[in-house]
This record gives structure tokens, C-alpha cells and sequence, in this order.
């Protein structure tokens, strides 16, 4: 049976920490905990999913925080959202979806909002499914 949990100790978050590197290949193993950690104070949570052959691994996670905004109102805002390859098609990162779906409406929220980037159109194609909706477009500068 696959359980959705949520990361809090340092022992559950370092388990994460392949998935993570997979989605964000530019982060340095040795700094990764104190990130979260710092993440976390900043209202960072992690919920993940492990393999059903292989309770030990951590096959899938999803990050995200609640923000208020003026445009949107209360929401939960969805960082990352990655799968291990040897995971994928599984479904996983649909349940990570509708688990956070479900934390939203339960606290009452207006939204669950999350940017992707502009080629990864697999993963449009699963937002598209889960009922989001192309929105805005994100804009950054490099400093």
C-alpha cells in the first residue's frame, strides 16, 4: 500500500535527498540538510512517497509552503515536485498532488499553485490532468 508521509526529522529529509539531487542536480550534497532545515523555519514542508518494493527508498517527493498573497489569497505553493526515474508512471507524483489538493481544502485555502519549467511538457501534461491551469508566466533575474 502506498502511504503518503510527511519529512520532519533529519534521518526522513537526508532519505529524500536522491530525489531532491535529481530534481535540482545543482545542490551540494554536504549543504542540502542545513538548506531544508533552514527551509523548514522558513515554513518549508516535504511529503514523500517510498517505493512499494523498497520501504527504504524514497521514490518520489513534493515541497511546498503556505503563502498569502494579494492576487491569490491563501495558498499552498508547490517548489518542487520530482519522481526517480525507475519510479515514473507509477502515479506517485499525481498522489503527491492530490494529497497537498486535500491539505489546501481542508485548511480552507483558495489555491495550490506551482511554476514548471517551459519544456517539461510530460510534466504539463500531468498538471493539465490534475485540474491546473496555465496561469501567468514567471519571470526572474539573475543577480
Amino acid at each position: 500500500m502506498i502511504s503518503i508521509k510527511t519529512a520532519g526529522s533529519d534521518e526522513e529529509l537526508l532519505a529524500c535527498s536522491e530525489v531532491i539531487l535529481f530534481l535540482r542536480p545543482f545542490l551540494e550534497r554536504e549543504q542540502l540538510l542545513a538548506q531544508l532545515k533552514e527551509m523548514q523555519s522558513e515554513k518549508y514542508e516535504i511529503v514523500y512517497i517510498t517505493a512499494e518494493e523498497d520501504p527504504s527508498k524514497v521514490a518520489a517527493f513534493a515541497g511546498f509552503r503556505h503563502m498569502n498573497k494579494l492576487f491569490s489569497g491563501k495558498t499552498i505553493y508547490i517548489d518542487d515536485l520530482a519522481c526517480l526515474p525507475a519510479y515514473q508512471g507509477r502515479g506517485y507524483a499525481a498522489l503527491l498532488l492530490d494529497h497537498i489538493k486535500a491539505l489546501a481544502q481542508k485548511e480552507g485555502l483558495r489555491s495550490v499553485q506551482l511554476d514548471s519549467g517551459h519544456a517539461l511538457h510530460p510534466a504539463h501534461r500531468l498538471y493539465h490532468r490534475q485540474g491546473y491551469y496555465i496561469s501567468a508566466h514567471h519571470f526572474s533575474q539573475p543577480l
